[in-house]
């Protein structure tokens, strides 16, 4: 994409609980980074009061568009107008496609926030070879789905080197609070008949595989493990088909920490108990009601959270433990980490192809710079 734009970055959905907080990080960088940005969403009023509010603490305001999902004018006019269009709109299932296919029809990037592994499955078959062609760049999962796992096996094969097999596993600890949006985009796929399907290990190309993890006691981190049911080891296993560091063979397992039997068997039951009530349109809509798009956890609960993600790899005789840790994995980290890949491809443009890509795929070492510089840490241990 070599024509000028009138914005380097445009933010959609910057009024909601995720979008303010990507705006911030965005308003902050732009007085040291000297970009061209706006924020887009469909309340006029809304809009021009976030503008207001990161003008008076970060000086210059974004422009501010009126644009929604439901409008494809918008949508195509807004991406026609940026580099990189960057969007918190979700659930992506319900209001994500015309979205990508605005940004497509436009020739600009796109960067998302989305967990959800139907959304991203029709993205890569609707876009993927076109955009191989144009050389645009499709990169959802920018958020804490999946980049801390994404770029954390990406820093630990290297740690390993390529020229061996590699045998990689990762085990989650989190501790935070979900927003109304990303409640809404759990409960709706969760209701989906395809989801079982779609959350299936998959068996890869022979050389690169995902290995199903068991429950266990891990005496390395000394609690329970068990399988983590997200999209994060298919964005792994995307990214070891398109960078030549994952070695002749790879294999990558998925877990989560959940400390104590009781809390496992606690946890599997409330799953088990959610799951079954988000297949009945009567007692899904009562999940939907527990809380509301634009609701989320308060600034002192934010300030509270962590996350770590340690990653144990063996390739031959060689071992290496990685460890991925921040602050409030959904939130405060994952603004920083939408931001960030939005400005990673309008600003440093790294090399490498087109196409609906992984973040390590499309912005690896530079996404790794800018997030080691807001505080996250990537420690080869």
């Amino acid at each position: 994409m070599t024509e000028e734009r009138e914005f380097d970055v445009v933010l959609l959905g910057a009024t909601g609980f995720t979008g303010q907080l990507t705006a911030e990080v965005l308003a902050r960088q732009s007085a040291e980074e000297n970009f061209r940005w706006a924020i887009a969403g469909r309340n006029e009023e809304k809009l021009t009061a976030l503008a207001t509010r990161l003008a008076a603490t970060h000086g210059t305001p974004p422009t501010a568009i009126q644009a929604s999902v439901g409008d494809v004018g918008s949508l195509e006019s807004l991406a026609r107008r940026t580099r990189v269009l960057a969007t918190t709109v979700g659930p992506y299932l319900r209001y994500g496609h015309p979205v990508v296919d605005a940004a497509v029809a436009a020739g600009c990037d796109y960067v998302d926030i989305t967990g959800e592994p139907q959304f991203v499955d029709t993205v890569i078959e609707r876009h993927d070879q076109a955009t191989r062609k144009s050389g645009q760049r499709i990169v959802s999962c920018c958020g804490f789905d999946s980049v801390p796992h994404d770029l954390g096996a990406l820093v630990a094969v290297r740690a390993l080197g390529a020229d061996e097999p590699i045998v990689l596993e990762g085990i989650v600890q989190a501790r935070g609070d979900l927003s109304g949006g990303t409640w809404h985009s759990a409960v709706n796929a969760m209701s989906r008949s395809d989801l079982d399907d779609a959350m299936k290990v998959q068996r890869g190309d022979g050389r690169h595989r995902l290995r199903r993890p068991k429950v266990r006691r891990d005496k390395r981190l000394g609690g329970w493990v068990v399988p983590m049911p997200t999209i994060d080891p298919l964005v792994v296993l995307r990214s070891s088909y398109e960078l030549p560091d994952y070695g002749p063979e790879f294999r990558y397992s998925h877990s989560m920490k959940v400390g104590s039997f009781g809390r496992l068997a606690a946890g599997g039951a409330v799953l088990s108990g959610v799951f079954v009530m988000a297949k009945l349109p009567p007692t899904r809509k009562l999940l939907y009601g527990w809380r509301k798009p634009g609701q989320g956890p308060d600034e002192e609960t934010r300030a509270k959270s962590r996350f770590k993600v340690t990653f144990f790899g063996k390739a031959g005789d060689r071992e290496v433990s990685v460890e991925v840790s921040g602050g409030d994995p959904g939130y405060g980290e994952t603004s920083k980490m939408l931001a960030h890949s939005a400005l990673a491809l309008a600003m440093d443009r790294p090399d490498g192809p087109g196409g609906v890509l992984t973040p390590a795929a499309a912005m690896g070492d530079e996404l790794l710079a800018r997030l080691r510089g807001e505080g996250l840490r990537f420690d080869v241990v």
